[in-house]
């Protein structure tokens, strides 16, 4: 497939995640980072795209041009302007749907394509493709029936309205865009989905911003010793995340091999940790580093900028991912790029993403022995540390956005390219 050569009008659907929002935020990762840099690799090209969001804030401006020029994010107001809770927003769908067809109606705009991600976005995608005739190109990010295989307790499970939709939007999305093989295999096995229909296309990451920085000068700009050694968790605070296995992990090493815990820390990067009575895992998790007694070596930090948490990757020794299930993992993606090797999961995305023994390491998930018993192997072995670090900035190379930018064109051209279209 050729990328597509002249400019496209691109409706990208974001509905309950704005690209702009700070993250490490409850509902903020990878999908807006995903949908932010996308958005600017196509505008680069010279394609018009807007993204719609649904407005969490009445005193941020409807439209932004922060993305860049012939860029637009629109926040359509639907439901409550304050964060929600994203299952109770497909009660206002309908509402967004009016509010975006009234906003292109205004504009005077026709799109070519329409490309949403996650299934709310989907359903509003469904009704905009009846008035507009434009092709869906949908991602889902994270499937539903994949999160109730791993979820802990009937808290959290997805419900029977997003696993339905999810079949749905396999049924009617012209072409879905799954992130690794490993995701287009559940689309077929849980979802029915037709291989046709799929192309796997991984996200990309930021070069520019994401590359090896030396050691000593990223210690320095976000303040920390340079005796420090770091072992860095980056990403929502959730159940799924698995950061318990981290602490159980670093409680296990502590106990164990106490002088390997001299000198170390663990920042926990994400949610807010001055607010824990808005997140039932943060309370938890601090909760439980009081009870394994590891308060002198894990420190939760809250949700960064990408500015900063690049200099946070650049000086760890080591970023862990300890995850239930991932779709892809951008964390571990932006951690290679900086030349730092990644311990994970081995489950979803991450079982494709991480190189064993190359790259970092795989490991069981829920299995904090196996965990810690990696992160000693990284910790105690500087020499290879660094060679995983290198080659993992080499592999980084390879989801260049120009790259991953290509193949998403080249779908879009696929679709208008078809008879009929």
């Amino acid at each position: 497939m050729k990328p597509t050569t002249h400019p496209l009008r691109i409706a990208q659907i974001s509905v309950h995640t704005c690209p702009l929002a700070t993250l490490g935020g409850k509902e903020t990762g990878g999908m807006n980072v995903y949908v932010r840099d996308l958005s600017r690799e196509l505008l680069r090209r010279g394609h018009h795209v807007d993204v719609y969001t649904r407005s969490q804030d009445a005193t941020v401006p409807r439209i932004s041009h922060a993305l860049g020029r012939g860029g637009r994010v629109l926040h359509i107001p639907a439901g409550p302007e304050q964060p929600y809770d994203k299952s109770a927003v497909y009660d206002h769908l309908p509402e967004f749907v009016e509010g975006v067809l009234a906003q292109a109606a205004a504009d005077g705009i026709v799109y070519d394509v329409i490309h949403s991600h996650y299934w709310l976005s989907g359903w509003v995608a469904r009704e905009l493709r009846a008035r507009w005739g434009a092709p869906i190109v949908h991602m889902f990010h994270t499937l539903g029936r994949m999160k109730n295989r791993v979820a802990q307790s009937p808290q959290q499970q997805e419900s029977p309205r997003r696993i339905e939709v999810e079949a749905e939007i396999v049924r009617f999305a012209d072409r879905l865009i799954a992130a690794t093989p490993v995701e287009e295999g559940q689309l077929r096995e849980l979802y029915g989905a037709d291989p046709a229909r799929i192309r796997v296309c991984p996200p990309g990451v930021d070069l520019e911003l994401f590359h090896p920085i030396p050691k000593e000068r990223a210690k320095d700009e976000i303040g920390l010793g340079r005796a420090c050694r770091s072992i860095l968790y980056a990403g929502r605070i959730e159940p799924l995340k698995g950061i318990d296995m981290l602490l159980q992990a670093i409680a296990l090493i502590k106990r164990r091999m106490p002088g390997v815990t001299c000198g170390m820390c663990v920042p926990i990067i994400g949610g807010n940790p001055n607010r824990i009575e808005d997140n039932d895992e943060m309370m938890r998790l601090q909760a439980l580093r009081k009870e394994l007694g590891i308060e002198d070596v894990v420190v939760f930090l809250g949700a960064q900028d990408q500015e900063v948490l690049r200099y946070y990757y650049a000086a760890a020794e080591m970023v862990v991912m300890p995850s239930d299930y991932e779709s892809f993992g951008m964390v571990a993606l932006e951690a290679m790029a900086c030349g730092t090797p990644v311990i994970a999961s081995d489950v979803g995305g991450l079982a494709y993403l991480v190189r064993e023994g190359r790259t970092g390491y795989r490991v069981p998930a829920r299995d904090a022995r196996a965990l810690a018993a990696k992160i000693i192997r990284l910790l105690t072995d500087e020499g290879l540390r660094r060679r995983m670090g290198q080659r993992a900035a080499c592999w980084a190379e390879g989801y260049a956005w120009p790259l991953i930018a290509d193949r998403i064109e080249a779908v879009y051209g696929e679709l208008l390219a078809a008879p009929g279209s």
